[in-house]
């Protein structure tokens, strides 16, 4: 069930002072942006924290996704989808939606599997040029023996480049059970384009998953133009059968602590991974645990303990990936020395150069990445 709704008319709905950590969803409000603002990727994480694009089977379509200033009242940002390549018939086979992935251990008071299993509200602001009916599903990944579960619905955008609120709800699952681990427990999917070999199945219950029904009832192509976009922002799942005003209660640095649990890199906030600088860089200076066969060693400690032990990359001061930089008895500065990561944890790791001497120190930046 979806219906657009006033945000007045929710204002006076929950005492919001009584509400707060309710929501599921991590960066909601697209605040945190650690990979860059703009991506030209959109079949992966690319810009916004925690939530990403994909598309599948299709060789012509590309387009960027973005963090964006274009906010309803209330929000500063949104996270912006723009069709720059344009896939004017859509093969069976092809799909371009956006995702957003709940670790399962955050999601047991959900009941599922059980008689008591919990009902859910999704809610979001939504804008784009492209109207008409658009398809939004919950997967459950640990149900029916690692088979998986879906649910589905569908909203509707009533007016061009205008921000719409939505709501849907999402009966509980009393079949699939969700695990109490650090996978996936379930994934939000917004459809923006669907072949028909995911739009044939009826979705609308608790079910084993199928390819139809991961966009029953989608019936837009958001890759029909390079002049389409599509703007979501406000994202809130919550459990109940109604929606309440979006929870702004958490600040800026707590919502990037949740964020880094996922992703965390060495660069300042507003500086994209491989850029050449030495702003936030890691230092060792040499000797103390340099070997003697020149190995220059460093332990690096995470700000947020990772959902498992994480994929490393590491940049020198100039943005060569895989490298790091060496000092020479703090004076000179070698680029491009190869670098390696070992004893990789979910609090730490450490890295080391093999292109030592006696006295060089070494220096690098680094991201961490764990996300579902």
């Amino acid at each position: 069930m979806s219906r657009a709704r006033d945000f007045a008319d929710l204002a006076g709905s929950a005492d919001a002072g009584g509400l707060t950590g309710r929501n599921l969803v991590i960066n909601g409000a697209m605040q945190v942006a650690q990979r860059g603002t703009s991506s030209t990727n959109i079949n992966s994480f690319g810009s916004v924290d925690r939530f990403n694009s994909s598309k599948a089977n299709d060789d012509e379509l590309a387009g960027t996704q973005a963090q964006s200033t274009t906010a309803p009242d209330g929000f500063s940002n949104s996270y912006k989808i723009d069709c720059t390549t344009a896939e004017s018939a859509v093969a069976a086979d092809e799909y371009w939606r956006v995702r957003h992935h709940i670790e399962a251990q955050n999601l047991q008071q959900l009941k599922y599997g059980t008689s008591g299993a919990q009902s859910v509200t999704l809610s979001f602001y939504v804008r784009s040029n492209v109207t008409g009916t658009y398809s939004c599903a919950l997967y459950q990944e640990d149900g029916d023996s690692g088979s998986g579960r879906i649910i589905g619905s569908t909203y509707a955008i009533s007016s061009a480049d205008t921000w719409e609120y939505k709501t849907i709800t999402f009966a509980g699952d009393t079949g699939g059970t969700i695990n109490n681990d650090n996978g996936e427990g379930l994934t939000i999917l917004w459809a923006l384009m669907a072949g028909s070999n995911y739009t044939a199945t009826d979705n609308t219950s608790w079910g084993t998953y199928a390819a139809g029904k991961l966009s029953y009832g989608h019936a837009v192509n958001m890759g029909s133009s390079t002049s389409n976009e599509w703007y979501i922002t406000g994202v809130q799942l919550e459990v109940g059968e109604k929606a309440t005003p979006f929870d702004h209660s958490e600040s800026y640095g707590e919502t990037l602590a949740k964020c880094q649990r996922y992703y965390e890199k060495s660069y300042s906030s507003t500086t994209n991974p491989g850029t050449a600088t030495t702003d936030g860089i890691r230092h060792s200076s040499g000797a103390a645990g340099q070997t003697t066969t020149g190995e220059l060693p460093m332990g690096i400690n995470f700000l947020t303990a990772k959902r498992s032990a994480p994929t490393i990359t590491l940049y020198d001061s100039q943005g060569n990936s895989g490298k790091c930089s060496r000092v020479d008895f703090g004076v000179t500065t070698h680029t491009n020395s190869t670098a390696n990561s070992h004893f990789i944890g979910e609090n730490a790791f450490m890295m080391s150069s093999s292109s030592g001497s006696t006295g060089s120190g070494v220096h690098c930046h680094f991201v961490a990445d764990a996300e579902l």
